[in-house]
């Protein structure tokens, strides 16, 4: 008996049967940018006692700036710039939405709901959660829900808005390390129009998740649940930076192995692989412990930030942009995210 997360084929030619394709791309990047020379500005304005070497943010990350929401923008408006696109490109009825995402409008009424309303939707809906994975993991309810007869056409959204959980008032410098991947995060939007396959050798051909849930302490934003309900003191991201990069050497990345072994493929056959992005000297380090050639993926970090579950999707939209990713390919999507939780999907285009 194989779990839902595990949904792998033989390693024969019914690996290449598949249940659901991506119809319809979509991303919106907000045009504001805010350079890290700005952020660092800021942080020493704010804080006139910090002792801040000019330039570490992006010494240390690669990151040279990052997309910030236009004002009033809700994370509902970033996902519907995006789906905008996606249905565009894949017109045609939606039965299911799922709004997947590391951020809501608001606890209550699921975002979910709101973005069906400003498309003027009236399809069944719901949230989904798993911080950076979280629009990964969002696909892969959607290809359960096709897959069984539930839904034919899915529209699973995300809408990041991290920047307004950027600690701007420090108290000293630990403070500033423990907040220091919110000035690294960016805003935007993703969209993917997923649809049950006609053709069974284009679409989704295997997925793979895991969690190691003993590590979820080690990075938070503490707001509005029941821990802290009234987000005192906790509405801005609290991350030990150190102790995330060692849990995440010790789970490792045997998962993207184990996921192509399980489909009697070898990374050599990828055409082409996106990887969530966190900093660019662990985006260096992870595409060489995956064994594939730097060539086929698409490195957004430096110019874009670590985008949260949008990253993928903005990854694949890039190559497609620049005619590197065609028809036919075989693409591997790699997630990683806090918790800690990792999967990797894998699909003909």
């Amino acid at each position: 008996m194989t779990l839902l997360g595990e949904r792998l084929q033989r390693p024969d030619a019914a690996r290449w049967t598949t249940s659901a394709r991506i119809a319809g791309l979509g991303v919106h990047l907000p045009e504001d940018w805010r350079s890290t020379s700005e952020t660092e500005a800021r942080i020493a304005a704010a804080n006139p006692g910090l002792s801040l070497p000019t330039g570490i943010i992006a010494r240390l990350t690669g990151v040279r700036g990052v997309h910030v929401r236009p004002e009033g923008w809700q994370t509902s408006d970033l996902a519907v710039a995006a789906a905008r696109a996606a249905l565009a490109e894949s017109p045609g009825p939606i039965d299911l939405l799922v709004f997947a995402s590391a951020s809501q409008d608001l606890i209550e009424p699921a975002t979910a709901h709101i973005v069906a309303a400003k498309l003027g939707l009236t399809a069944a809906v719901m949230d989904v959660k798993n911080a950076c994975n979280s629009l990964l993991v969002g696909m892969q309810v959607a290809e359960a829900l096709i897959a069984t007869g539930q839904a034919r056409r899915a529209l699973v959204v995300s809408g990041e808005q991290p920047s307004h959980a950027v600690r701007w008032k420090l108290d000293g410098d630990a403070q500033f390390l423990r907040s220091f991947p919110g000035y690294t995060m960016s805003d935007g939007g993703a969209a993917v129009v997923l649809e049950a396959s006609d053709d069974s050798g284009v679409g989704i051909i295997g997925s793979r998740f895991s969690a190691h849930s003993q590590y979820w302490d080690v990075g938070t934003l503490p707001t509005g649940g029941s821990i802290n309900p009234h987000a005192i003191g906790g509405s801005y991201f609290d991350m030990d930076g150190r102790a995330l990069e060692r849990a995440f050497r010790r789970v490792g990345l045997g998962i993207f192995h184990e996921t192509l072994a399980g489909l009697g493929l070898e990374a050599g056959a990828l055409d082409f692989v996106a990887v969530h992005q966190v900093a660019l000297p662990m985006h260096t380090r992870i595409v060489e412990l995956l064994g594939v050639d730097p060539s086929i993926t698409e490195e957004t970090i430096s110019a874009h930030g670590n985008l949260a579950s949008v990253s993928l999707p903005v990854q694949l939209a890039r190559a497609r942009e620049q005619g590197r990713l065609r028809p036919g390919d075989l693409v591997a999507l790699v997630g990683l995210a806090g918790g800690i939780s990792l999967g990797v999907t894998v699909l003909r285009w």
